[in-house]
């Protein structure tokens, strides 16, 4: 089964120039096609697409959840990856991904590292090796089969955040999910431009009202209150 590798972008020009190249020449005869869905972006993010080979589609919604439905409406190949326009996945990440679906693992991420050298960044990096609560979060990149994602009728657009656990959470249920045993590369941009102690914050209320069923847009407004964004 060939892999279609789907990213949701908005504004993310600068990590295309390098993320694009790097999926086509990993990718190898794995791949079906990049698609890249695109939410409205004011810089050069369709133009990069385009001229790097990428299949691109434009969103009427700011909702990565409906970004990456739309992209996996059009995708050919018999496995999803979707992937954040700042991660970086394994340059083995074709063949890891074939392997672990081969092997009957319908869906599963990656652990992951920050571009940062700070020990606080290393130890919450350190516990993505787990497949807890936690684990599969967008940032460590998710694989599923085509006939997993179908059956679960993909992501949920009412999540205007958290949709990646909220998938998760349902592929765990049905169907089991893994963590592979290598790590990709994420960018450390959020904690940079805030700090450790202020993200840290603001993902645990948001995770707690997440599992208090509170509104997902009323989440979405906390997240932007409590954090800058560059």
């Amino acid at each position: 089964m060939k892999i279609s590798v789907i990213i949701p972008v908005l504004n993310e020009a600068e990590n295309l120039k390098e993320l694009l190249p790097f999926i086509f020449k990993s990718g190898g005869r794995d791949l079906a096609e990049v698609i890249v869905v695109d939410a409205g972006s004011e810089d050069d993010t369709v133009h990069i697409a385009r001229s790097h080979g990428a299949i691109l589609l434009r969103s009427q919604k700011k909702c990565r959840a409906a970004q990456l439905n739309q992209g996996a409406a059009v995708a050919k190949g018999g496995i999803f990856y979707f992937v954040h326009a700042d991660s970086r996945p394994h340059p083995d990440f074709a063949r890891d991904v074939s392997e672990s679906v081969k092997k009957g693992n319908l869906a599963g991420c990656y652990r992951y590292q920050f571009d940062s050298s700070s020990p606080l960044l290393k130890m919450n990096a350190w516990f993505t090796r787990f497949n807890g609560i936690f684990s599969g979060g967008g940032d460590q990149t998710l694989f599923i089969a085509r006939s997993a994602y179908e059956e679960l009728n993909g992501f949920d657009e009412y999540y205007t955040i958290m949709e990646d656990f909220e998938l998760v959470g349902r592929i765990k249920r049905k169907f089991g999910f893994t963590v592979l045993p290598k790590t990709i590369l994420v960018s450390a941009r959020k904690y940079e431009t805030n700090s450790w102690l202020r993200v840290q914050l603001a993902n645990l209320i948001v995770f707690m009202l997440y599992y208090l069923k509170s509104n997902p847009n009323d989440l979405k407004l906390i997240y932007r209150k409590m954090l800058e964004y560059r």
